[in-house]
């Protein structure tokens, strides 16, 4: 969960495909999320991932010094994979920003965690600033998930349902069974766009 942890998964995983000599890979992450303005149950396909300021960007430091990667996603991919939630006409699919931020509580503008130094209408004016600025939801990995895979070459794709509508709250109030079903959708999405993949090749 998180930056970091995505980040050394990728490091391992992009190696092993180097050593395995694969060649015109694709690599989709699929999760949770929290939405802005979208009913719970949506599925959010970034079409470009952002940071807490809204920037298309991906910083870290490396040896002391701030390195900035582009954090662009597949034009080609994102549109493929809607034209495959399209086919199957489940559940409400949008292409929109995913915000990816560093913390779960504070960073995401959450007023329930240990620390909070701003109000609702603090809160309430970051999230329309967000969907203003074209962001469907929020999570912790895109980022760093595109910026890598930009750098190394391979095509990428993040695919999130939300959870909840953070216009709305902080707290997921769907029952254990819809969050169940929830959760199958992206993989559902991803399945078939892999089906199709193959069925293609």
């Amino acid at each position: 969960m998180g930056i970091p942890s995505i980040a050394i998964m990728l490091h391992e995983l992009i190696k092993l495909l180097y050593h395995a000599r694969c060649s015109d890979v694709t690599i989709i992450r699929i999760g949770t999320s929290g939405g802005i303005g979208l009913e719970p149950g949506s599925v959010v396909i970034t079409g470009q991932a952002v940071d807490a300021c809204f920037k298309p960007e991906f910083e870290l430091m490396v040896l002391g010094k701030r390195v900035v990667r582009s954090t662009h996603m597949d034009e080609q991919l994102v549109q493929e994979l809607a034209r495959c939630s399209a086919d199957l006409g489940k559940f409400p699919t949008v292409v929109g920003h995913t915000m990816c931020t560093l913390d779960f509580y504070e960073g995401q503008g959450r007023l329930d965690g240990a620390l909070c130094c701003y109000t609702e209408k603090d809160k309430q004016e970051y999230l329309q600033a967000a969907y203003a600025a074209g962001i469907r939801n929020i999570e912790m990995e895109a980022s760093v998930f595109s910026a890598m895979c930009n750098a190394c070459g391979l095509r990428a794709a993040v695919v999130c349902v939300t959870l909840l509508n953070r216009l709305e709250g902080d707290q997921i109030s769907s029952p254990h069974e819809v969050l169940v079903e929830y959760q199958q959708r992206p993989q559902q999405l991803v399945g078939h766009f892999i089906k199709k993949c193959l069925a293609e090749a």
